[in-house]
């Protein structure tokens, strides 16, 4: 289905939004791309962002957007190597939480914590990244009965293919063969004051019409960046990037942890190599915040935020929406 969209910050360069309501307001917490020259890889090393910025607007379809201004640049935070990816930002009694990835000293993509006792920030780092932290995309679901979730993981640059159990493999990054099940994301419950792991990270397990785990060949379907959680009818919509293929999908579970079966594509291929998103519900309709490389010409390092609608049918299986305009 072609939808009516909107660039949302035509003026600069934003993408991978997670988008909340706070305060009877939608809040935008994008990453914020930039020409920084240096070349494209697989590992994702043009993608050298450094600052974010926050936006605001109570009708994302034809309402002013207002730019909070900077917030969190790498530079705040004493454990920052490079690349300040995606971010997600959660509120508990009155404060407000970023969780953010970034490359440590090392190279090794950490998540960290910032605080603001705004939802527009500033937002205030920790010292240090979360204790047993890795890889990248942290999204965080507010269960609505004191319990938080946060789902993360990324392969290729996101380095998630380097770890197994929780733990670093020391022969360096493996994948599975095409027949053997996926990589998964991650998930854990958040602790009390929310800035470390309540428990060791699970997987996040989808499966097929049959209830087999999706396999690392399957890749028009399995899990490979971008996690973002919804909530529909009581139900979990567990959705993600496919990467090297380009869409958008989702799988459905009854609880945070899983599993989630596959039900489809929510947004087909858009211009540029990656896609990354938020679905939220605000004021009666539903959300599919995205980005593409329109406005850049086709860059895919330099990314553009977008809005639509978002409808699903009588079952609750999402729309597709299509990519291309």
């Amino acid at each position: 289905m072609k939808k009516e969209k909107r660039y949302l910050v035509p003026g600069d360069y934003m993408a991978d939004p997670a988008v909340h309501v706070f305060n009877d307001r939608l809040y935008i917490y994008p990453s914020h791309d930039w020409e920084s020259g240096i070349p494209e890889n697989d590992n994702g090393d043009h993608f050298n962002m450094k600052d974010y910025h926050i936006f605001s607007t109570d009708d994302p379809m034809k309402g002013e957007i207002t730019d909070h201004g900077l917030v969190l640049t790498t530079e705040d935070i004493p454990w920052a190597g490079r690349q300040l990816w995606d971010c997600d930002v959660a509120e508990k009694d009155g404060k407000y939480y970023m969780y953010f990835p970034l490359k440590d000293q090392n190279d090794i993509f950490r998540i960290g914590v910032a605080i603001s006792d705004r939802p527009e920030g500033p937002f205030i780092p920790q010292p240090d990244p979360m204790r047993g932290s890795y890889s990248i995309d942290p999204a965080v679901l507010n269960d609505g009965d004191g319990n938080y979730y946060m789902y993360f993981g990324g392969l290729w640059g996101g380095q998630l293919q380097r770890y197994r159990d929780n733990k670093a493999l020391e022969s360096g990054a493996t994948f599975p063969a095409d027949n053997e099940p996926s990589i998964p994301g991650r998930v854990a419950k958040l602790s009390v004051d929310m800035l470390q792991f309540a428990e060791e990270p699970k997987a996040v397990v989808s499966l097929d019409e049959n209830g087999q785990p999706l396999t690392a060949g399957d890749n028009e379907r399995r899990f490979f960046e971008a996690s973002w959680m919804h909530k529909y009818n009581g139900k979990y919509y567990f959705s993600y990037s496919t990467g090297d293929t380009h869409r958008l999908c989702y799988a459905i579970g009854d609880n945070p942890y899983g599993p989630f079966t596959y039900q489809g594509v929510i947004l087909t291929p858009v211009v540029g190599w990656t896609t990354h998103h938020s679905i939220v519900e605000y004021r009666g309709k539903w959300y599919l915040f995205h980005h593409d490389s329109v406005p850049s010409g086709g860059r895919t390092w330099l990314r553009s935020l977008k809005v639509c609608e978002l409808e699903y049918d009588a079952d609750g299986r999402i729309i597709t929406i299509e990519g291309l305009d």
